[in-house]
C-alpha cells in the first residue's frame, strides 16, 4: 500500500525545505557544479527570494560554497570540516545505529551502484536484529522496501535494464508475481516519498524505505519490524523521512561516505 505525503503528520514546511534545497543541489550538479543564484532559481523553478535564502542554508551546513555570486557544489558531498563550529560529517553506520535505538526497529542503508543494489550499513541493535538474507538482496529488489526505492529513483531504461537482468520472482505469498504487475505498481508510487511492504521479502517482516537522492547517487534509508508490529509502519515510514531530511542539510552525510571510510 502506498504511502501518501501528509497522511500521518508530518512537517510539510520542513519537508517542503528539504526537497527545494535538495533542487537546487540537483541542479548544480546538473551544471557541473557551479551556477549563480538566478540561474539556479530558474532552473529548479523556485522564486528567487527561496534560492537565496536556501543557498545561505546551504553555504552555512558546508554543502556549496559562495564565490563571490558563484555558488560551488562542495565535493564530496559532505560537511567542509575546515568550516568553523561545524562538527564533522556523521558516519553512516553510527547514523543508522541510532535510529535503530530512537525508532525500536532494524534499519538498513541500501545504494545502486554500478548496476546493482549494494547493503551499505546495517544497524548493530540486538533488540532489533535485521532480516535475515535468505535470498540474494540485490537480486531480490522488487520484493523488499529497499529495493523498491531504489528502482523508483532509476530512470526507465535502468529499471528495464535492471528488471532483465533480475527477473520479478514471487519470494512469498505477499510478492508481486509478475513484472507487469510490479511495474504498475511502481507506476503508483511517488518517487519521493517512502514505499511500505508488507512480508513481501520475508513472511513475518514489515518494512519501510525511503529514498535520498542528491545529484547522481541513488540511495535509500530503510527500516523492518516484525510483521506483528504493521500498525506501526505507517508512523515508522513518517519518522524515518523526517530524519532523512534533517541529516540530509543538517548532518551533510555524503551518501558514498562508508566507502570511502577507513
Amino acid at each position: 500500500m502506498p504511502f501518501r505525503e501528509g497522511e500521518s503528520g508530518s512537517a510539510p514546511t520542513l519537508i517542503q525545505s528539504v526537497r527545494r534545497a535538495v533542487r537546487l543541489l540537483d541542479e548544480l550538479e546538473r551544471r557541473g557544479g557551479t551556477g549563480s543564484a538566478k540561474q539556479l532559481a530558474r532552473e529548479s523553478l523556485l522564486p528567487l527570494p527561496t534560492a537565496y535564502h536556501l543557498l545561505r542554508t546551504l553555504v552555512h551546513e558546508g554543502l556549496v560554497r559562495n564565490d563571490n555570486g558563484v555558488y560551488r557544489l562542495v565535493s564530496p558531498l559532505r560537511r567542509d570540516t575546515a568550516s568553523a563550529g561545524h562538527e564533522p560529517a556523521l558516519r553512516i553506520q553510527a547514523w543508522v545505529d541510532t535510529l535503530s535505538l530512537d525508532l525500536d526497529a532494524a534499519v538498513y542503508f541500501v545504494q545502486y551502484r554500478d548496476g546493482e543494489v549494494e547493503l551499505g550499513a546495517v544497524s548493530d541493535n540486538p533488540a532489533r536484529p535485521p532480516v535475515q538474507e535468505w535470498a540474494d538482496f540485490r537480486a531480490t529488489a522488487h520484493a523488499h522496501a529497499a529495493g523498491q526505492s531504489l528502482l523508483l529513483q532509476l530512470e526507465p531504461e535502468q529499471r528495464v535494464e535492471h528488471l532483465r537482468r533480475h527477473p520479478v520472482a514471487e519470494l512469498t505469498v505477499h510478492t508481486v508475481a509478475t513484472r507487469r504487475d510490479f511495474e504498475r505498481r511502481l507506476a503508483a508510487l511517488p518517487r519521493r516519498l517512502p514505499v511500505l511492504e508488507h512480508q513481501e521479502y520475508a513472511v513475518g517482516t514489515a518494512c519501510a524505505a525511503v529514498p535520498i537522492t542528491v545529484g547522481a547517487e541513488t540511495a535509500a534509508v530503510a527500516l523492518s519490524i516484525p510483521a506483528a508490529e504493521g500498525a506501526r509502519l505507517r508512523e515508522l515510514a513518517d519518522r524515518l523521512q523526517r530524519r532523512a531530511e534533517q541529516v540530509l542539510i543538517s548532518q551533510a552525510f555524503a551518501v558514498a561516505a562508508h566507502s570511502h571510510e577507513p
